[in-house]
């Protein structure tokens, strides 16, 4: 088929062809899709049917598509994302490319396709993967195009420089790997000076020796493959000449090719993505340092245009990394003595030099390396000398080729640049991360290339930095998440001043000042502002030590408003604003307008809130005690703003700018839960300022080296050969089953083979040569020992008795338990419904019952997920007084007992109380007089004295009758605590059996050990005598099982750090939602002893298949890769795992919606047998559907303000479906309504209020939010609203999908546009089930709740069928009409809420309607 049939369909797309394009250019919708022309050809040419029909390949296809709509369209999103979604790739391009045979059109094509996949984030190696047989043909083809710069333009060229970059950030892809590492290897430095090699050979001899090896091996290769050789080696070095061609043909003046400037900036991109990774750093540093391109770049005339900030900012980040502090060869960063030796080296190395060869400059050569290494000193010593002169000496110095010629090929301006770079003193990365305010200020919040808007596409560069894979070193990993998370929250920092100064409505008066026409609730004008403390640099600073300052507001505002001014806390972070508007009084903001000159921002600048004044100017303590009372509605805060900020701006005004400080008019303050970003920055940079020790065993993996499974527990040194497994196991035939790979021996007799279990696990190696090709499974027995054990009687009372686990673990979960009882990292998988957090619980236990010293940090994402985890450790055999909760959550914990830090405090002390009450009880049993029990210290002696002593004698009278059982009775005879046990179960001994009567007194005396034990480690309270000071003693001496978030754990880290807080392991639920850096963070919660951090175990459980990290802005979660957890990164680099396999949450047949997913998901016995999975849902004819909603008065999807989308009809149906459940009796709580948009969960809400939600017959749902709110919950019954008509949004990430379809338990009914979701690729397993059933609602209304009808039952009655909303809404009415007066007997209501009429058609809708079916009636007839 020829494409230019339709060339009226590109016209459009040729002139909108944006350079920058906003979320409006890129989204397509379902119209758009089924009109294009794109579409067509593929269903005439790739797509299933055309296979089916045996249509060949076509090049010619190829290069028209490319020419018309690639090119044509100057590669639009659009376009290239109809391709993308076509298939082209999969089904035409990667099929037919042959060697030889494919175009550079072809190519190009492939690679704008593959672009576009990475920029939508959805799997783009994929079709490679699966036949790689020709993929290092196409590699080899684009560098050919690389350089081929005359072939293509420099949009092309740009292409493929992208192509590249996603190449070059997807190393743990072996297909691309074993290409990259060709480009990047030691061959590369023949292209270096041969001077500069032989120095780097000295300081390297083993490399000289590859090299020499390596130039051996070239002489042994024919003509062909070393013209391949020659070509991988030399590729970079004239990638970087061709950069070098196209950034000089760019002048100061005149108009600029955008192209070659986009070109330019994405170069340096792919340099900064090389340059940021060990493997490909190593020998390519040498080489951008050798072609001097840092130095080019900052002589380049681009880097003055405007056009040329982007590059700018690029080239600040090359620089920091081409001078990173690393040691490329072993990877080792270098120590502060190692970057100054460095340093004077090359210092000294220039001062031989010119002693040497230049006389006159003697007077340098003899000064010492301090005085000389400043840009001031290196000019004022060489601008006197020529050109040829300076190039003479960096000859000398290796950094350019030998001067041949009389004259210099290079500019002074060049030579004078280079020498200044090389040998002038710079600041060390931590000098200069030390230095960087906290607080962001109006010239990063609003500059767009640094914190990008919420409309960023995907498309083009940035200047941030990435977090991929690996990292240089972990002040590189530090600095890369310091600088992204700092920009994230100046990202959200921007939105909430733009909504307060937005309200505040700022305008000019007439003489001149701002005049606020309106009020915000987050911010008030600034009534004083003074400057009250500027403390003196402390040793080696030259910043402040602090800066204080008093800022006075009139808060003469609601009272709820000033209460929230008046609790400002501690340390909340407020900002100040300047404010100096230019619009005219009775001004309306333009919001499609830039917002800056509109309210005339001038400066932001951070502070910290100290406190509250009183009215004599005394700071307010905070605490329990009465606050002061104000007569007026003035309040005074004092202040810290950030000293190097401060230092900075002071400055400036010395230079003659205006003092910022003296401008201030309107403050700021932020919600609580959203202004924690300075103690996280805080914290990120005291890491940084400190040797932060990770363990040996994960140094490497944190930066994404070395071997992936060298944490895991078999590779450790010093694992446990045999444990104690507690209650894991519910019976020996338990314990077998789940080792069905092991060789079980049992000890003992056959009656006492009953748990608990100690196991020892041995895996002995067969001999013989390993065979490459076999799997080492199979080459091992496996052999497994088991040893019956009786847990000695704890007393005799029947709280003494253990608690015990009662779940049947799956042989995968136990495999995830014995990880994690082992030294090392435990990574699990955890499908929804797999059991997560009863794996996590039962690792906990064990670990506490088999290493009763060690302590156990258990860190999540959400205080939800805390609670949960938190409250099924309480249920086993832990003691309380071990448990301690941080952080605000445990308010939400469902129990009386209180386990915060004060509240275990308490706790103590009430404890405290009752034991010495029971040592007073011992006393007065034992006859004893004297005041035993006044303290924990006089207990002590009471033990050591008297019960000790009784005991001991007991045990001698009994020796002359051990284990005679007609001497039973001596037990009870000789036992001397028989009247303090006197309120225990009787009778207390049996008399029968010696050592049953032993056990049962051995028993009592644990019992009354315990007491004793307990006193004593409460003794410190007696001497501590402050709340602080008990509850620090607490969390460092006593608590065994320390809870928080990973939020609280950046927050506390400095006050953890400082009271001694340490701990042996730490288990992370949630980990694929926890940041990147909120992840490590914990790891680091304890100071290093001798120099090693004593973390012994890390368990991770996660899955990366459900929702990452949640990341508000898209350039930081597109571009940046934020999103990425460390869990997900691990997953990426090949880390093992232990994959959960058998889920228990839902009915199998809705756990087929999402088990496709995972390598292998089945169910558990328990989902087929129990009653209320083999129960059909009362009402409806299927447990789970798809119910297709069309447009409701010709509207779909709505979108009121940006991605705030929503669906009135789908919305109408969801609130109507639910109002018929709770009708039929469904319990509200039983369902929850989730949809995938904040509007939609807004709309629904509304229509619930509207419609039924003050209606006690039918009320509100159990929960209305997100798909993504609602991850790690579950409900019996889902409403699923996915809102979207025209494009499907962001559900195309397959991960929400998964969260989506995996929430309900026995019932899912999804309500969307059938068509749309079920034609994109990435949800066709989930859709391809959902739309195998009718996509109209099927009822059963004469069914009630609870149902009696089998799933698989046909029903009595005929199913009645909802075509749309409309009708589903006018039966719910009629229906609630019908049975209100038999539902008000039934509930004893007297009077009967009625309910709102439903919504109707509009009849200009339904007259349309009836004309369209006319005229499709007409056209059939014609």
């Amino acid at each position: 088929m020829d494409i230019s049939i339709k060339k009226e369909g590109l016209k459009e797309e040729k002139e909108e062809t944006p350079v920058k394009s906003n979320k409006k250019s890129t989204a397509i919708t379902v119209a758009q899709i089924q009109e294009d022309i794109i579409t067509e050809l593929a269903l005439n040419n790739w797509s299933q049917e055309a296979k089916n029909k045996g249509i060949g390949f076509k090049p010619q296809i190829v290069h028209e598509i490319y020419h018309k709509e690639c090119i044509g369209s100057n590669f639009t999103t659009k376009r290239i994302m109809m391709l993308e979604f076509s298939r082209y790739l999969e089904n035409y391009l990667w099929p037919n490319y042959k060697k030889g045979q494919a175009t550079s059109q072809h190519v190009m094509s492939i690679a704008a396709v593959i672009n576009e996949k990475f920029r939508e984030r959805v799997p783009a190696w994929e079709a490679f993967k699966e036949s790689p047989e020709e993929f290092p043909n196409l590699f080899r083809h684009v560098l050919d195009l690389c350089l081929s710069t005359s072939k293509l333009t420099y949009r092309e060229t740009t292409v493929l420089l992208i192509f590249l970059i996603h190449c070059f950030n997807s190393l743990e892809v072996d297909l691309i790997r074993e290409r990259v590492q060709k480009l990047v290897s030691l061959p590369i430095w023949m292209n270096l000076l041969p001077g500069r090699r032989e120095t780097l050979f000295k300081s390297n001899p083993k490399y000289k020796k590859f090299y020499n090896a390596i130039k051996k091996r070239d002489a042994k290769l024919d003509s062909e493959e070393m013209e391949t050789v020659q070509f991988e080696r030399n590729f970079l070095a004239r990638l970087i000449e061709n950069f070098f061609f196209i950034l000089d043909s760019i002048t100061f003046k005149g108009t600029v090719d955008q192209n070659k400037v986009n070109y330019c900036e994405r170069f340096l991109e792919l340099l900064i993505d090389i340059e940021a990774q060990l493997p490909t750093r190593r020998f390519v540093n040498a080489l951008i340092d050798d072609r001097h391109v840092v130095v080019r770049c900052k002589l380049s005339q681009l880097i003055h245009r405007p056009e040329g900030k982007l590059f700018g900012q690029l080239l600040d980040m090359l620089e920091s990394y081409a001078q990173f502090e690393i040691d490329e060869i072993t990877g080792e960063a270098f120590t502060m003595h190692d970057r100054i030796d460095l340093h004077y080296n090359r210092v000294n190395a220039l001062q031989t030099v010119v002693f040497k060869h230049y006389p006159e400059l003697k007077n340098f050569a003899i000064k010492n390396v301090a005085s000389i290494d400043s840009k001031e000193s290196l000019l004022k010593y060489f601008e006197p000398l020529s050109p040829e002169d300076l190039h003479s000496i960096l000859a000398h110095l290796n950094y350019l080729p030998p001067l041949d010629e009389k004259i210099t090929p290079y500019s002074k301006t060049f030579l004078i640049e280079l020498l200044i770079w090389k040998h002038e003193r710079k600041r060390s990365q931590q000098e200069a991360i030390n230095e960087i305010p906290l607080y962001p200020t109006e010239k990063i919040i609003w500059d767009e290339n640094i914190v990008p808007s919420e409309f960023f596409s995907g498309e083009g560069c940035l200047a941030l930095p990435k977090l991929n894979l690996q990292f240089l070193t972990l002040h590189d990993y530090l600095l890369r998440n310091f600088n992204l998370f700092r920009l994230e929250s100046t990202y959200e920092i921007r939105q909430d001043i733009e909504d307060a100064v937005i309200h505040l409505k700022p305008w000019k008066a007439e003489d001149g000042h701002c005049l606020f026409g309106g009020w915000a609730r987050m911010a008030q004008p600034i009534h004083s502002f003074s400057i009250v403390e500027v403390a003196k640099p402390q040793l080696g600073e030259n910043h402040p030590a602090q800066v204080r300052a008093d800022i006075t507001l009139n808060l003469s505002v609601k009272p709820d408003v000033k209460n929230e001014w008046q609790n400002l806390r501690k340390h909340d972070v407020a900002f100040l604003i300047t404010l100096r508007p230019e619009v005219p009084f009775g001004y309306k903001h333009i919001y499609k307008q830039p917002f800056i000159p509109q309210v005339g921002l001038v400066y932001v600048r951070g502070c910290e809130i100290e406190g509250l004044l009183d009215e004599n100017g005394k700071l307010i303590e905070e605490g329990p005690e009465p606050k002061p009372e104000f007569h007026t509605d003035n309040r005074t805060y004092r202040v810290w703003l950030d000293p190097n900020q401060y230092q900075l701006d002071m400055a400036n005004t010395v230079n003659g700018e205006e003092d910022v400080y003296e401008t201030f008019n309107v403050m700021m303050r932020r919600k609580p839960k959203e202004n924690n970003f300075k103690a996280v920055l805080e914290t990120i940079r005291d890491l940084m300022n400190t040797d932060c020790v990770v363990p040996d065993w994960l140094h490497d993996l944190i930066l994404g080296y070395g071997d992936p499974d060298s944490a895991h527990y078999s590779k450790m040194l010093k694992g446990s050969s045999t444990l104690d497994w507690n209650d894991t196991f519910l019976s020996l035939e338990h314990l077998e089953s789940s080792f069905p790979e092991h060789k079980v021996t049992v000890l003992g007799e056959k009656e006492t083979q009953v748990p608990p279990f100690k196991l020892m696990i041995e895996e002995e190696k067969s001999e013989g040569k390993r065979n490459l090709e076999t799997d080492t499974d199979k080459l091992a027995v496996k052999q497994l020992k088991v040893w019956p054990h009786i847990i000695p009687s704890r007393g005799p009372y029947i709280y003494n008795k253990p608690k015990k686990n009662s779940i049947q673990f799956t042989p995968t979960q136990i495999e995830a338990i014995r990880a994690g009882m082992q030294p090392g990292l435990t990574m699990v998988v955890g499908p929804p419904g797999t059991g997560k957090t009863d794996v996590a619980v039962q690792i906990i236990s064990n670990i506490y019952h088999n290493f009763p010293n060690q302590r156990m940090l258990v860190v999540t994402h959400s205080n939800q997920a805390l609670n949960q985890l938190f409250e099924k450790i309480m249920a086993l055999d832990v003691d309380e007084r071990h448990l301690l909760r941080l952080g605000h959550g445990e308010e939400a914990l469902e129990t009386e007992k209180d386990f915060s830090r004060y509240g275990r405090v308490n706790y103590v002390l009430a404890q405290r109380l009752e034991l010495l009450q029971e040592v007073n009880r011992l006393q007065i049993s034992l006859g004893e007089t004297g005041d035993m029990s006044y303290t924990c210290e006089t207990a002590g002696y009471f033990y050591i004295y008297q019960i000790l002593s009784r005991w001991e004698e007991f045990q001698s009278k009994l020796k002359p009758y051990m284990d005679k059982d007609e001497h039973a009775k001596k037990i009870q005879q000789f036992f001397p605590f028989n009247k303090y046990f006197a309120n225990a179960p009787q009778p207390l001994f049996s008399g029968k059996s010696f050592a049953e009567d032993m056990a049962v007194a051995e028993g009592c005396f644990t019992h009354i050990n315990k007491i004793f034990t307990q006193l004593e480690e409460f003794r410190a309270f007696e001497l501590l005598r402050s709340g602080s000071d008990r509850a620090n003693y607490l969390l460092i001496k006593e608590a065994k099982i320390i809870a928080m978030t990973c939020t609280h754990a950046a927050l506390k880290r400095r006050d953890l750090v400082t009271v001694g807080f340490q701990f042996d392991n730490i288990l992370m639920e949630e980990s694929a939602q926890i940041l990147e850096i909120e992840t490590f963070i914990p790891l680091l919660l304890q100071n290093p002893k001798d120099g090693n951090n004593r973390l012994k175990r890390w368990i991770m459980i996660g899955d990366h298949h459900q929702l990452p990290p949640v990341i508000k802005n898209m350039a930081f979660q597109k571009f940046s890769n934020m999103e990425q957890s460390l869990f997900t990164r691990l997953v990426r680099l090949g880390v093992p795992t232990v994959d959960l396999d058998a889920q228990g949450r839902a009915r199998s047949s809705l756990a087929q919606l999402y088990n496709w997913r995972y390598k292998k998901l089945n169910s558990l016995p328990h989902v087929l047998i129990r009653p209320e999975f083999r129960l059909a849902n009362a009402g409806f004819l299927y447990e789970f559907q798809l119910i297709d909603v069309g447009d409701f008065n010709g509207v779909g999807e709505s979108e009121p303000n940006p991605y705030f989308y929503q669906n009135l009809a789908e919305a109408e149906y969801v609130v109507a479906v639910f109002m018929y459940m709770r009708m039929i009796g469904y319990p509200g709580e039983q369902i929850s309504i989730l949809t995938t948009y904040n509007g939609q969960k807004h709309l629904i809400r509304d229509v619930i209020r509207q419609r039924c939600g003050n209606n006690p017959l039918i009320g509100w749902p159990h929960k209305v939010t997100t798909v993504d709110r609602y991850q790690g919950q579950q409900n019996n019954f889902i409403l699923l609203s996915l809102v979207r008509t025209k494009a499907v949004g962001h559900l195309r990430d397959v991960r929400r999908l998964i969260v989506a379809m995996s929430r309900a338990r026995l019932g899912l009914y999804i309500f969307a546009r059938s068509s749309l979701f079920s034609n994109c690729f990435e949800l066709t397993p989930a859709f391809n089930i959902l739309t195998s059933r009718a996509q109209v609602l099927y009822l059963l209304p004469n069914e009630h709740y609870p149902c009696e009808r089998k799933l698989q039952e046909v029903p009595v009655e005929s199913a009645m069928v909802i075509s749309d909303m409309p009708q589903m809404a006018q039966f719910v009415y009629d229906y609630y009409n019908a049975k209100v007066e038999e539902l008000m007997r039934g509930r004893g209501f007297i009077k009967a809420n009625k309910l709102q009429a439903p919504p109707k058609l509009e009849k200009k809708v339904e007259q349309g309607k009836v004309e369209q079916e006319k005229v499709e009636q007409e056209k059939q007839e014609n």
